[in-house]
């Protein structure tokens, strides 16, 4: 008899083990992609050296003469990098405040009388948290603005790697965030420090500030409970995200210049840096979950979303950085993992196949390709890497094990003999099966090699768990493999 493996695409891990019956459960470095299991290709390091400091802000462009640069943000530096792969530090000399490498949150340890609460019980909603720095970056024209969430000046960048960046004439000061818009308008967002203050400099006019009736500068105060942390610019439209809801600022035109409008709420950021932009729809993380716009603001179903909100840091849930990969129709989130201070995961959306997968990866932030011909990432090592290229993984090993798989029915044992792979690289692929003949019976673990299409094998049970392991130097391929067993009788 041949059963087939025939297990669906992407991670289910909400609930618990048995309620992933059938499905993947945990992974890592692989994705689903047309059909097949898949490693996801590989990095190599682009930098010739390492930036100082955190890097939580990246922005790829070209020059009008054609020169493609990497702009990186650090929680002590602003660093642009040229195509060859030189750092040049362009952070101004006086005036620039440093942030913080970490996020601090006085609600544990040391952050009350010791004893007032018992060992696990969550502390009160109260004190004050600190995130960890990040940097927001766009374009005007050809040369670089930034602002970092410590800094909170609008710095300017004009190609000279001889000069620092400086701040922009009469731009407002203490600002969460920049973003340009396809009229040509800056955006300083929690400008001046009002956390819910949108200000915009004169149309073509990045140093005029100051409205008056011959110029269309302005400014208005959202109407939300939160505070304004990102924007993102589409087609047709601009975002304006707070850490409570989503708004629209959409070109109106003298007087008014930009008409805003809420459109959701209970929808915000979790973080500066966790919503991407990708054909024309955003994507981001809520402490509510996951969410999309696409002309409306939706939830989006997510087959792990227990698994990552248990999996999160909450302490440096700041540290979160969204990163779209086209190729593939692909955002991925890395993410601090509750065991560590620092970025270790990552949580992947394939919305054209509308499946998720997990793993494990370093990358404090990233750009999706397109000014360059692969993403760039930046590692907690402080180098940039170019991804989705070839397969070498730092010693990391691509795996998917899948949830309960019944492998006998009726109250019958299966015994296996032989599988026959669905697989494209003979002796790239191991396979693990661990079985059981009741839920909470002793598991039997057999390990085998794929070398060849008909694979020996001799395990029964009822009850499997299937692991394929790829080989971490080879471009392998998995479609659906096959058991050829038999009926071993009632036990």
């Amino acid at each position: 008899m041949l059963l087939p493996i025939n297990i669906q695409p992407g991670v289910y891990r909400n609930g618990t083990d048995y309620q992933s019956k059938g499905r993947w459960r945990d992974a890592s470095l692989v994705r689903w992609y047309e059909g097949t299991m898949r490693p996801v290709n590989g990095w190599r390091t682009r930098s010739s050296s390492q930036v100082s400091g955190k890097c939580r802000g990246i922005l790829a462009w070209r020059t009008n003469g054609n020169a493609r640069w990497i702009g990186l943000g650090t929680h002590t530096n602003l660093y642009v990098m040229s195509e060859s792969g030189t750092l040049t530090d362009i952070t101004p000399a006086a005036g620039f405040t440093p942030g913080n490498a970490d996020a601090t949150q006085n609600l544990g340890y040391s952050g009350g009388p010791y004893g007032l609460y018992p060992y696990g019980t969550p502390r009160p909603d109260t004190g004050t948290y600190t995130p960890a720095t990040t940097w927001s970056m766009d374009n005007w024209g050809e040369y670089l603005l930034a602002c970092s969430t410590s800094d909170g000046k609008l710095l300017e960048w004009q190609l000279n790697t001889g000069s620092d960046a400086v701040a922009l004439t009469n731009a407002p000061i203490n600002n969460k965030a920049v973003m340009v818009t396809a009229e040509r308008f800056v955006f300083a967002l929690g400008a001046g420090g009002n956390a819910r203050k949108v200000q915009w400099s004169d149309q073509e006019d990045n140093t005029m500030w100051t409205p008056a009736i011959t110029n269309q500068a302005g400014d208005i105060e959202l109407e939300t409970v939160g505070s304004i942390v990102a924007g993102k610019r589409l087609r047709g439209v601009n975002l304006i995200f707070t850490d409570v809801d989503v708004h629209t600022a959409q070109y109106q035109g003298a007087p008014f210049v930009y008409g805003f409008e809420r459109i959701a709420t209970g929808c915000g950021l979790i973080s500066t840096q966790s919503v991407a932009a990708v054909e024309s729809v955003a994507y981001w993380w809520s402490p509510a979950g996951f969410f999309v716009y696409d002309g409306f603001v939706r939830p989006l179903k997510c087959d792990v979303l227990d698994y990552v909100a248990q999996n999160l840091s909450q302490n440096q849930r700041s540290k979160i950085y969204a990163v779209g990969n086209n190729q593939y129709g692909e955002v991925w989130w890395f993410y601090p993992s509750a065991n560590s201070t620092e970025v270790d995961s990552y949580v992947a959306y394939n919305y054209r196949e509308g499946h998720w997968s997990i793993g494990t990866l370093a990358r404090t932030a990233g750009t999706d390709r397109g000014v360059f011909t692969y993403p760039l990432m930046v590692s907690t090592d402080g180098y940039v890497y170019e991804h989705e290229v070839g397969v070498g993984y730092d010693g990391a090993i691509p795996y998917a094990q899948s949830g309960p798989i019944e492998f006998g029915s009726g109250g019958r044992i299966m015994v296996a003999r032989q599988l026959i792979a669905d697989e494209n690289t003979q002796g790239a692929v191991g396979v693990q099966f661990k079985t059981r003949f009741t839920p909470l019976g002793s598991e039997v673990t057999k390990t085998y090699t794929i070398d060849s299409p008909y694979t020996p094998v001799r395990f029964s049970g009822r009850q499997i768990e299937m692991k394929i392991t790829g080989d971490s130097l080879t471009d392998w391929r998995v479609g659906v493999m096959r058991l050829d067993a038999v009926s071993g009788g009632e036990r």
